[in-house]
């Protein structure tokens, strides 16, 4: 893994992730646990309602985490109830605390690589429908990351599980001075809550 990204992932491990969140992580990790001890394929698309924010964040953050904590096979998707654009502050956050990140696709919903080690497959991110053919159509977990899109989507078809996780939306501070801070603080926030389901699976 990336020196800066480590140090990063480091970093998050030090904040406390309350009881409260920890309670609404849990069927997340029962959900991984399940899948490892069975020795399937763990695949987890985080659904948003824009694909542009908060679920990317999730996805990548939580396929980094498996990474560095040596879970194998999971596969971390992202969705939205509609296709929008993968948000360029985003990107630009990522890449600020490690990730390496380059366009591979221009146009009016760009297409990034995102690396978290030399040896290991970009995340590919873009904004899409849940249900694109680009994610899986069964045995996944959907994890609802804004309200929204929880209340939007009453039904996720081919679904194991439906998983709320909301995060409250960066957007709010877009155009504002503080946007950079809000950015990057909700994104270590995601990289805490994902790196303490992660830790808890055993092998």
């Amino acid at each position: 893994m990336y020196k800066e990204l480590s140090q990063t992932i480091k970093s998050v491990q030090q904040q406390i992730v309350s009881e409260e969140r920890k309670e609404i992580l849990q069927p997340l990790v029962d959900f991984i646990q399940l899948k490892v001890k069975k020795g399937e394929n763990v695949n987890i698309n985080f659904i948003c309602t824009h694909n542009s924010r908060r679920s990317h964040f999730a996805q990548i953050w939580a396929q980094a985490a498996a990474f560095h904590y040596n879970i194998p096979n999971v596969y971390c998707y992202s969705g939205g109830t509609e296709e929008t654009a993968l948000f360029p502050k985003v990107a630009e956050t990522l890449s600020n605390q490690g990730f390496t990140i380059f366009k591979i696709a221009e146009g009016n919903n760009p297409v990034y690589a995102v690396k978290y080690d030399d040896s290991a497959l970009p995340v590919i991110g873009f904004s899409k429908k849940y249900d694109s053919l680009f994610n899986p159509s069964a045995s996944f977990a959907a994890v609802m990351t804004c309200s929204q899109a929880d209340g939007g989507c009453p039904f996720i078809a081919g679904a194991e599980k439906r998983i709320p996780i909301t995060f409250e939306d960066p957007k709010i501070s877009d155009n504002t001075p503080e946007q950079t801070e809000v950015y990057s603080e909700r994104s270590l926030q995601i990289a805490a809550e994902m790196s303490h389901v992660f830790s808890q699976i055993t092998k």
